[in-house]
């Protein structure tokens, strides 16, 4: 069973465990973990008599349940078309999110104590395997036919629309947040400067950093998980966080190996993904909006003031 962090708040792990069993799904509770780490689910892993190991998630707030909506049509659609794995989820309820976990272990999970990631294998290490691995998963999610995505339900934007969707959350958090002068220009100029945005959108996971990808033994992706913010988009989205992990070189050596497996790339999509990461703190501050929890609001505040440009 893949290591996750533990909590011992046994009365939240029986609750779950009591939603899994209203719903024909019985789990041992001495099996059972629980993972508060997540911002929009709490998580329970527990294994059932025959010892497959389950993912039950409870939404922590009712804003939550319209994402999950998305991201069950996603699922359903995705699972098709990518040389990877992604959830099953077998039960799926306002209360309850249930499937059985899915094969591998995320290459880095959220270091509790603060300190951005701990790796399954050290960062520096990762091979070859690793990076076309997630080359060819990130090239085959991006060919998804819209049509077909149409015809399931997911959420559209043209590159006007997604270009416009990033001005109207900077437009939003203005009236709530303090932006330095000096990053707001440069939001400015990103948003204003054609030949940084792309000409074509993507199926993009939306929200994919180490903890939700996940590999094997010899370092290949095997799937992707939460796929909450899934949607037919800008194409630069999956790689922003990859950028602030791996640096230009980094971005540009991934860019290289995508475009090899099929990946659509145009010639300032490496700055394209850079401004988008130098806007990052508006998308934190955005979901401080909408959460409307005071440790949101006070994380995006510090890193609006903090941020580097």
């Amino acid at each position: 069973m893949t290591n996750f962090p533990l909590n011992g708040n046994q009365t939240m792990i029986q609750a779950m465990l009591d939603l899994a069993k209203e719903h024909g799904l019985t789990l041992n509770p001495e099996s059972a973990e629980l993972n508060e780490s997540g911002m929009d689910f709490l998580v329970v892993f527990a294994a059932d008599a025959a010892g497959t190991v389950w993912v039950l998630r409870k939404p922590r707030r009712d804003d939550v349940w319209e994402r999950a909506e998305n991201e069950h049509k996603v699922l359903k659609l995705v699972r098709r078309h990518l040389p990877i794995q992604v959830p099953d989820w077998r039960i799926f309820t306002p209360e309850l999110i249930a499937y059985p976990l899915v094969e591998g272990n995320p290459v880095a999970t959220v270091d509790p104590a603060g300190a951005g990631y701990s790796w399954l294998y050290e960062q520096h290490s990762l091979n070859n395997i690793f990076f076309d691995s997630l080359a060819e998963a990130l090239s085959g999610l991006h060919g998804v036919d819209h049509k077909n995505a149409a015809e399931a339900g997911i959420r559209i934007k043209t590159p006007q629309e997604a270009r416009q969707a990033f001005a109207a959350n900077i437009e939003e958090i203005k009236s709530e947040f303090t932006i330095p002068v000096k990053l707001y220009e440069r939001w400015m100029r990103w948003l204003s400067t054609d030949s940084y945005w792309p000409q074509h959108s993507v199926f993009n996971h939306g929200d994919l950093h180490p903890p939700h990808i996940l590999v094997d033994e010899t370092h290949r992706v095997t799937g992707f998980l939460d796929w909450t913010e899934a949607e037919i988009g800008d194409p630069g989205k999956d790689f922003v966080i990859y950028y602030a992990l791996f640096g230009e070189e980094g971005l540009l050596d991934l860019l290289g190996r995508y475009e090899k497996a099929g990946g659509k790339v145009w010639p300032r999509m490496h700055e394209h993904i850079a401004e988008q990461w130098a806007a990052y703190p508006a998308i934190v501050a955005k979901f401080a909006l909408v959460t409307g929890t005071e440790s949101n609001m006070e994380m995006a505040r510090g890193m609006l003031a903090n941020w580097n440009v």
